[in-house]
This record gives C-alpha cells, structure tokens and sequence, in this order.
C-alpha cells in the first residue's frame, strides 16, 4: 500500500479542521448550515461563504488525488455543496410570488427573506420583521451558482429551476437603482430600517449578472432551454453606478470594508485599477486596526457604549462609537485572497502571519477565527484617547464560519493546493486587465429606393432595408418585447422580463432568433420616442452619444454593430435632399471617426463574422420547447407571420407601451388659469378663463360653431392650437367638430393633425404645446429620473421656495412624477412639459459626462430653467416675457446644448438666426460655443484680460456674448415664468447695444461687466461648491454651535451622527443652503462659510455659538457700501437688490483683489466672531 504524501497528510489536516468547524454543522435533511450554536436560523449570504471552503477543499482532493479514497473524498466534499445550494434554493423558489412582484415594485416588502429556519426551509420572521432585501445575498447566491456549475458541479435539476434562476436575474438588475438593507442588513448606519443604495450590493449583482450571462445550467449536458440570458445594459448601469459611488459604500457610510468583497474576491467588479486601489487605501487607513477591520466608521454593533436593549440608535449617539469600532478578523481573510488572486506575495505573508496572531485555539488545538474583538467595558476612555492601544477581547461567534471558511480557503490556494484560476473557472479576476480597442460598425440603411438615390447622389452608397434581406431589420421595441417572454413559466406564474426600453449594447449586437439573423434599430430612432426623434441635430446628437458609450462601455466578444436607418423624416422639408446634420454625421462615419469613437461603415452582410451575434435559444421551437410550449406560443405566431409591427401595435391593450398620462395642465400667454384648489385627477380637464375673444350666443352661452369656424377660417397655427385648446377642455377630446363632412374630426384627431403639421415644420413651441395637450408621454423620464437618483443626485422640480419646489429623493412611477411635476409647475403646462425635457438631458449627460455634476448633490431643475431663460433675456437684451417664448421655441438639441454651457461653464453666446420671416414662426435663436476666433478686437482683449484675472482664483467662468443685435423693446419688469423669475436689481433695458446694465452710468462696450453676478446666480442654481467644501463645513460645525442660515440651523450635533466624507451630510448642508431662494445670494453665503472655514483651521477651541451666515454677509455689503461711498460712487451704481438688501455691485464683484467679495468677507467674518479669537489674530485683521 502506497504510503500518503506530505501534501496529502496536509490535505488531510485541512479536512478535518472543515469537518470540525463546518460540515458537522450541515443540517443532514435541508443542508443548511446555522449561524452558530445560538443562533440556529440559516442566513444566505452566511451559508454560501461559508461552504466555499468545503468546495475548495473538494476541488483540492479532485486534483491532488493520491488514492481512491481522496476520489470519493471529493465526491462527499462535493455533494455537501450541492445540497447547500439546493438546500438554498428551495428556501427561495419556495418565496417565487415574492420574486414575481419584487420584478415591478423593488419593494422591501416584497423582498426574498434574508435568513430561513435550518431544519425546514421555512422562513423564520415576518416581511416587516428584519432588513429582508439584502441584493448582495442574493447576487453572491447566482455568482457562486455560476462558478460552481462552471466548475462542473450540478445543481439545478430542472427546466422550472431554469426559469427561477432566470427570475432571479430580472430580480436583481435592477440593484443599481434598489435602496436595500446591505451586507450589515442595517441600511442607514442608525439601524433605524432605512434601506439606502449600497455600492456592495450594487457590485455583487454586477458580478452575478456577468457570471450567468450565456452559462447552461446544466453544465455540459443542457440544451438551448437551459441556458441563462442576461442584458448587457443592466450590467452596464450598476458598472456605472458603482463607479460613482466607490470609495464611498453609501450614502451614510464613506467607507466599509465589505467593499472588499466587490474589488477583490468573489466579485472582481471594478475594471479601473487605480479605483481598486483607491478603495483599498480607503479601506486600510480608515478602517484597519490590530485585529482586523472594522465594517465601518461608528459601527456601534457589540461595543461597550451600544445598549443591548434596543436595536436602533438616536442619530446624536453614534459619535459614542468613535474609535471604539469592533474589529473583524474577518477582513484579513479577504486581504489574504486579494493578495493570491493579485499576485501579491508579500500581501499573503503579512495578512496571514497577522491572523495566525489573533486565531483561537479550540479543542485539541484547532485555530478558530473569532467573530470580533472588542474594547473591555473597563479601557473606553483610554481607547477614546489613544485609538487602537488597548488589548481588545474576542466576542460574538466562534467560529465565525463565513470567516473559517475564507481562512481555509485562502490557505489552500496560499499552500499550492489550488490555482486562483480553479475557484474563479469564469475568470472574473482578469476584470482590470485592459480591453483592446473599440471599432464601432455602422451600416446605414435607407428607408426607400428614393433616400438610397438622395443618398448616392452625395457619394453615399447603402442598401435599403429590403434588400439586406434575409437579414431582418425591426425597432428596438420588438426587441423589448422578445425579452418580456424570457423565463416565462405558468406553472409557477413567473411572467418573465418587465417590459423595459432596450439599451444600446442591447440593440448593437445581433440575433439569431429560429435560425433568422435579426438587427434592431437604436432605441432613439423610435419615432414614438416624444418628439426628440423630429429634430434631426438632436438624432446625431443621441447617435453622437450612443457611440461614445459603445466605445467605453463594451465588453463583449465581437464588435458592436449599430444599425442606422435613414427615414423620410431626415429630409429637408422639400423632401428631395437629406438633412445637412444627418449629411454631416454620415461622412464623418465615413471618415471613420465620429464622436470619439472609431467607426467603421460598411453593410451588414459583411459585419456577420465580426459582430456580437447572441443566440435568442428561449425562442426556438423544438422538442424540448414543446414540452412547455404554453410560456412561448405568443411569439411564435408573430416571428412566424414575420409582421411584428402589426402585431405589437402600440395601441393594443395587452402591451403596457405608450400608458396614457396626466393632461398637463396648459396655459399660453393668451390664457389665464384659474388657480385650482386641488390637482386634476385623471381625465379631469383645467378649467380656464380665456382671455381673447370667445364667440357667444344669445343666451350668453358660448357658441362651439362659431369657435368652429374661426378654426376653419384661420390660418395661424397658434391660434388653430389656441381654439383646439379650448375646444378640449370645455367638450372634451372626443367631440366631433363636423369639420369634415366625409369624416369624423374629433378634437383629439384635429390636435394630432396639427401636430404633425407643426412637426414638419419644426415649430417648437407648439410642438411642445401640443404635446402636452395629447398627453404624448415622455418615454424613459421615469428611468432618466431613476438614473439621476442612483447617481445619488436629489432632484428637484418647481421654483423655490418649498413648497413650490418638489423635492425627488426615490424613484417613482411615471403617473406619479408627471402629477408632481404638474403640480411644481403650478398649471404652466409649458413648464411642466420642459421640466420633463430637461429631465431626460440631465440622464443623457449623466451617462456620458458624469464630471460635469460633481460636488452637486441636488439638481434643482425649476432653477436651472430660470437660469436658461435669464442667460436668453441678458444675451438677447430683450424682454422676460420675449426670452420665454425664445426659450420654448429652441429646438430639442439648441435646448440641451444650452444646458450643456450652463452645466460646464464654457464660454458660450446667443443670438437670433437671419432667416426668411414667416409669420407662423417665431424667431430662431442659436446657441455657440465662442472663443477669441469669431469676436471683435476689443472683446478678444475683455476676454484675454479676463481669464488673466480669473486666474487668481479657482472661479469657472461664462461670459456673455457680445455678438447679438440690439433689440427694440421696452425696459421690462415683467416676470418670467413666476414672480421671483428674474433675479431682482437687473434692469432689461436694450440700452443701445451695450450689456444689461446694474446702474444707468454705464455706456461703455465692457464685457465684464454682469460676469460675477452671472457666474454666483449659474453656481447657486446648479448647488456647485468649491471641492472640499462640505468636508471644510463639518470641521466648522465642530468649534462652534451651529450655522444659521436665513433662519435655518445646521446644529453642530449633526456632527455626532455623520462623518466629514458622507453624501448624507453633504445633503443635509446643501439642504439648509437651498432655502434660500436666490441662487446668487446663496452663492455669497457660500463664500462666507468658505471664510469661517478659514478661521476654524485655526487652533482655538471655539469659534462662537450659533454663526448666523446672513448677519456675516450683511456686515460685508455695509463695509462695502461705506468703502464705495467715499469713492464717490452714489445711490444710483448701488442699488440694493430689494429681495437680499445686497448691494448688485457687490454681486458682481470677483471673489480676490482689493474691492473682491473675499475681502470684505474677511473682515466681516473677523468682526463678527472676534470676541473668540485670540487678540493677535484680530490686529492683524
């Protein structure tokens, strides 16, 4: 007999420290594990971790097999996981109706339970008794699922297993945007049953997404039936999100060492490296001490300060846990697994030498990791005073087995026994290895024989969509809808995916659907999609974007290949030549590079071999699907009658598509609305008092044929719109106006006629007008919202102050938010439709320019309107009411490249476009980009001395273009929009072609002047800070009482419950500021705060009890006053802004330099605390 080996006696020793820690807990019947001897429950995320090291060690077994008995020794290790797994399964498929409305509420009462009774796969608390959603359990479930069928266990059985797993998916894409409880099932720090958006749930689903996508869960013996489909998007948005959020974990806590778990081994899901590492660093100097790490800062769980008695904490108490944080043995696990999977020897070395120093040693000397160590009762104060110097005791479990079992796991690949590659057989690990190179293919298509001519006659050779034949072209909705059968299963009432819009990864790949290659069209060609899709700049804008997204975002094998139809729509308005943006953006793709992504044109018959092309194999038809044929027969009969278009018309009532929304509540200058005490409900009309003249009958009543007949009568569509208007809302949409004797003409049907009659003229105004009127829905505003949320981004709709000013802090479905919307925009329907305009810009740029939004926690959309409005009334020098009408009239893509200025502070200029008049359309404004090319001398040298000092401070700038003509007009007060529209002080004389003048001394050409006060109102409006600022606001808060602002105190006990880098601080200060309802005035007390800032770095213990900012501010405007008055200036140049009492001067005053806002701020700051500060510092002031 063969004597063992020195390895195998190894092996041998790692076999029974499983036995005796691990296995002789597994429950014979369910194979469950308990959490420990006191707590018997089974916790999922517990149980999964805890059986990695039963896995490793069989796969260590199979591979060092010195006799057959190690053979069956790895069978045994091996079947222990399996029943684990299915043990965990059947806990959860027993919950399938939970699965089943989770996929459309993401709400936590309809969450899988976090933790099931051991012995029976019950569940053991009630929904509303535990932090139940926990994504990262559920995630970290697939994931090994995954890695252990790729390993070749078999775990799922059956083909209704296939479709919970399926089920399970669509449960868990959407963790980018699902507040849960997280890793601590705690959610907010004060445990006080706050779920909130956790970067580790966030980047575990991301893993488990990318783990199954395409993985047979039969292994090598399934089928087409068997195998796990996975949209590209979704793991895209949580790649996205996580990016966002790391190196915080939430918005309560800057840091937690469970982010580890997401960087590092299981998840590897972050690609950038240096993020990696960023988080690490984190991680290491915030959190680690000399017995592990603590889970994060003020984690009060079994500390010496926590009361035992109750659960939550007050928010005051979390300060108590300061430096006294349990540490967790735990995470040097996950060190020494990063260590292996990176190759960093030195890394294995010292975490394993430092855990063999805090291991137990057990019966017979067996090493058992402890749960925990904590500080004695009796040393609080001297660890209070000098952190991490006291010996701390174990407590909490032992073993902890999630921990034993990393511990065993990552001394099986550190000894040699395992290969990183043989626990990760789907090599997540290589995720930060660079990606080659992005081609984007892009086949453009013609919609007729007509267009193909148009276009070769520019030089442009495409093919038609017929003739791509057998090559099957269709809209991205079709797409939507194939999926919305995936994982459909009657027997278990699973209906499959919800119907959500498809992504652009989604549409770039090809499909092999029953033996058929199918393209889909991008998503924004839709010409449903609202009425973006009408103006052709705004297509190659949204083509622009999609291209620079593919480039950065694809992962797939094979290139992305869009498919990019040219319609009847992208001709000029004579029909006969293409529309020169559309003309442009196709030869640049020619060119082979067009908005920063390599492109490659050419037909789609030659992108076949090197296209992604995914086999749709829930759609075939064959044996196998005849057995559940009764999930699939819908799409059956359509693929086959291959008339899709017919088939999922949108106005079929079994396609949840186009719901029909709220009427926004309409008014045009010419109408009054009559305030409404409650918000109409459902097909509720406004009622209006209509000021023009309305036709009456004898008895007073009004006359609706003559009204009809002034219809007929009238050429101009405003007033066509203005009497349909009237018409819908005292008739109603459905009364015929007998208009056409041959047909019926309803008002609804005359209002669509209309529309497109303003369509293809492009007059945006009433395109938006109308809009509003059909209720035309605004597609994807319910996700472009959602987006901005879990970018943590508040938003907020309607003018300040509350509570005009709606804020969104959660997701919320589209009748809802249309309603909220309406009710901000107080029944200005125009508002109301560009609120939800600007909404979906904000995502766009969200997506592609993240940087353009940082250090912004709340995006105050009513604001950002007014600010786009003021910036056309002072460019412009025209009118409030004049720049209204101007601002609805841009075109889709003027108005998002003018959100664009505003949000990144580029130069920019407006004028009116020389266009031949028509009296049908109002006057064209455009929006650019200037720079010294393109000015006149003299404002080249405004714009050289400019930049010259603004570099003295770290100030971004606009500045107002020079460039428009003067405009006839009379000196306006009117509001625009609301009351408070315009910020007071500014007068909107034309002034004979020089600026918007603050004081009538001004008849210079000086284009500074206006800069600073346009700079602090756009910085105020967009919430933009300094960096550090909020960081420099906690350190405030700490010598002195509280800040008051305006009234409103930010107490300095806010400090006790949040830490300096938590979003949740950054909102609650940002909070306090936006009471203020100018954004300018804001802006100066910004600046002040930015003073007191200075004076807290300052050694002194306090500063003063409650700081009111204003009073500071005010101090500042009378010095400024006094220093200007005897300079001569008089009453006139400083005038006061009546809403503040600040000077306007003052407002437009750089922040350095003699006469700088910063100066002034200064001294007032020192006045007003002086009686704190040493008398040294005050001389020198």
């Amino acid at each position: 007999m063969r004597s063992r080996s020195n390895s195998g006696v190894r092996l041998d020793g790692y076999a029974r420290l499983v036995h005796q820690t691990i296995l002789c807990h597994q429950n014979p019947v369910t194979g469950l594990l308990p959490a420990s001897y006191d707590q018997k429950d089974a916790w999922v995320r517990d149980n999964v971790y805890s059986i990695l090291a039963v896995w490793g060690l069989g796969l260590a077994y199979r591979k060092n097999a010195d006799r057959d008995e190690d053979k069956a020794k790895a069978y045994e290790l091996e079947q222990s996981v399996v029943k684990l797994m299915r043990g965990l399964l059947h806990c959860m498929i027993r919950q399938v109706d939970k699965v089943e409305s989770f996929k459309y509420s993401q709400s936590t009462k309809d969450s899988l339970h976090a933790k099931y009774n051991t012995k029976t796969c019950a569940t053991v608390v009630g929904d509303d008794q535990w932090g139940h959603l926990q994504l990262d359990a559920t995630s970290v479930y697939l994931l090994f699922l995954a890695q252990m069928t790729a390993s070749g266990l078999h775990i799922i059985h059956s083909l209704d297993e296939v479709n919970f797993i399926q089920n399970l998916v669509f449960y868990i894409e959407a963790a980018y945007k699902t507040a849960d409880f997280g890793i601590w099932e705690r959610g907010d720090k004060t445990n006080q049953g706050i779920s909130e958006l956790n970067a580790s749930s966030v980047g575990m689903a991301k893993a488990a997404l990318e783990a199954l996508d395409e993985l047979d869960l039969f292994g090598v013996k399934g089928g087409p039936q068997s195998v796990i489909h996975v949209l590209p998007d979704e793991v895209q948005h949580c790649q996205s999100i996580l990016n966002s959020l790391l190196p915080r974990a939430s918005t309560s806590k800057e840091v937690d060492a469970s982010l580890l778990s997401v960087i590092s081994f299981p998840a590897f899901a972050v690609e950038d490296s240096q993020l990696v590492e960023l988080t690490k660093q984190e991680i290491i100097t915030k959190l680690q001490g000399r017995y592990g790490c603590c889970r994060f800062l003020r984690d009060g769980y079994k500390t010496p300060k926590e009361d035992p008695n109750r659960l939550y904490y007050e928010p005051a108490e979390l300060k108590l846990f300061e430096n006294i944080e349990c540490e967790w043995p735990l995470f040097w696990t996950y060190f020494i697994l990063d260590g292996v999977f990176s190759g960093n020897t030195e890394q294995v070395q010292e975490y394993r030498e430092a855990l063999e120093a805090v291991l137990i040693k057990g019966k017979n000397g067996v090493p058992l990791l402890p749960e925990l160590y904590s500080v004695p009762p009796d040393r609080v104060d001297e660890e209070y005073q000098n952190p991490h110097t006291v010996d701390r005791v174990p407590m909490g479990k032992l073993p902890h087995m999630w921990g034993q079992s990393l511990y065993i796991l990552g001394s099986l690949i550190a000894e040699g026994f395992l290969a990183p590659g043989e626990v990760d057989p789907l090599n997540r690990r290589f995720s930060t290895v660079p990606k080659p190179d992005v081609v984007v293919q892009v086949s453009i298509l013609a919609e007729t024989e007509e267009i193909k001519a148009i276009l070769k006659d520019k030089g442009i050779d495409v093919e038609t969509i017929a003739e791509v034949y057998p090559i099957r072209v269709q809209p991205a909705r079709i797409l939507s809808h194939i999926y919305s059968s995936l994982g459909c299963n009657s027997r278990m009432k699973l209906s499959g995916r919800p119907y959500r819009l498809m992504g652009v990864l989604g549409t770039s790949k090809l499909y092999d659907i029953r033996k058929t290659i199918f393209t889909f069209t991008p998503q924004f060609v839709d010409q449903q999609h609202f009425y973006l899709a009408l103006d052709n700049k705004m297509i190659v804008e949204m083509l622009r974007t999609d291209l620079s997204y593919l480039c950065s975002r694809w992962r797939m094998t094979g290139q992305p290949t869009i498919t990019f139809p040219i319609s009847h729509t992208m001709l000029d308005e004579d029909g006969t030549s293409l529309n020169s943006s559309i003309l442009a953006a196709l030869r640049k793709m020619q060119d082979g590079y067009f908005g920063g992504a390599r492109i490659q044109t050419g037909k789609l018959s030659e992108f076949l071999t090197t296209s992604c092309c995914t086999h749709l194999s829930f759609m075939d038809l064959g044996p196998e699907a005849k057995l559940y044929g009764e999930d699939y027969e819908d799409n059956s009969d359509e693929l086959e009658s291959g008339n899709w278009m017919e088939s999922y018309d949108s106005t079929s009532n079994d396609v949840h598509m186009y719901l029909p929304t709220k009427l926004f509540q309409p008014s045009r200058p010419s109408f009054n609305l009559l305030d409404s005490t409650e918000p109409s409900q459902g097909n509720q009309v406004p009622s209006v008092r209509v000021e023009i003249h309305i036709p009456r009958d004898q008895s007073g009543e009004v006359d609706f044929k003559a009204l009809v007949s002034q219809l007929k009568e009238t050429s101009s569509l405003q007033e066509q719109a203005d009497v349909l208007y009237m018409l819908y809302t005292m008739k109603g949409p459905d009364w015929d106006t007998e208009l056409y004797k041959e047909r019926s003409a309803t008002v609804r049907e005359l209002l669509t006629e209309l529309y497109g009659k303003v369509g293809e003229i492009r007059h945006w105004g009433l395109i938006r007008y109308i809009s509003g009127i059909l209720r035309k829905k605004v597609e994807a505003l319910d996700e472009a919202c959602t987006d901005l949320l879990s970018y943590q981004k508040h938003l907020t709709v309607g003018l300040p102050p509350e509570p005009r000013e709606k804020t969104i802090s959660a997701p919320l479905p589209y009748e809802t938010l249309t309603q909220l919307i309406d009710e901000a925009s107080e029944g200005d329907m125009s508002i109301s439709i560009l609120t939800q305009e600007i909404m979906v810009y904000l995502a766009m740029y969200m997506r592609t320019q993240p940087g353009l939004f940082a250090e912004m926690f709340r995006l105050r959309i009513g604001l950002i309107i007014q600010v786009m409005a003021t910036e056309l009334a002072q460019s412009l020098r025209c009118s409030a009411e004049e720049a209204r009408e101007g601002l609805m009239n841009l075109s889709p893509s003027a108005m998002k490249n003018l959100l664009h200025h505003i949000l990144s502070g580029k130069e920019f200029g407006v004028e009116r476009s020389v266009r031949p008049t028509d009296t049908n359309l109002s006057p064209a404004i455009s929006i650019h980009e200037i720079g010294a090319v393109g000015a006149t001398k003299t404002e080249r040298t405004g714009i050289m001395q400019l930049k010259s000092e603004m570099k003295q401070v770290e100030f971004r700038r606009l500045s107002i273009s020079t460039e428009s003509q003067s405009n006839g007009g009379h000196p306006s007060g009117i509001d625009l929009m609301s009351p408070s529209f315009l910020s007071p002080g500014i007068c909107m004389a034309p002034s004979s072609g020089s600026f918007p003048r603050i004081h009538g001394q001004q008849t210079s050409r000086d284009s500074r002047q206006g800069q600073w006060q346009r700079r602090r109102r756009l910085d105020g409006a967009l919430n933009r800070v300094p960096v550090g600022f909020y960081q420099k606001v906690w350190k405030v808060l700490q010598k002195c009482h509280g800040l008051s602002v305006e009234g409103f105190v930010l107490p300095s006990s806010t400090t006790k419950e949040m830490t300096p880098g938590e979003i949740k601080f950054s909102v609650h200060v940002e909070s306090v500021l936006n009471r203020v309802p100018q954004p300018e005035y804001r802006q100066l007390l910004v600046e002040a705060i930015l003073v007191l800032t200075m004076l807290a770095d300052i050694e002194i213990h306090s500063i003063g009890s409650i700081i009111a900012v204003e009073k500071i501010v005010h101090i500042a405007n009378d010095l400024f006053l006094q220093e200007q008055k005897t300079l001569g200036a008089d009453d006139t140049m400083l005038a006061k802004d009546p809403a503040s009492g600040i000077c306007t001067l003052l407002y437009d005053s750089a922040p350095s330099g003699r006469f700088g806002t910063m100066t002034y701020l200064s001294k007032a700051a020192a006045t007003y605390v002086q009686e704190f500060l040493p008398h040294s510092i005050c001389a020198m002031q």
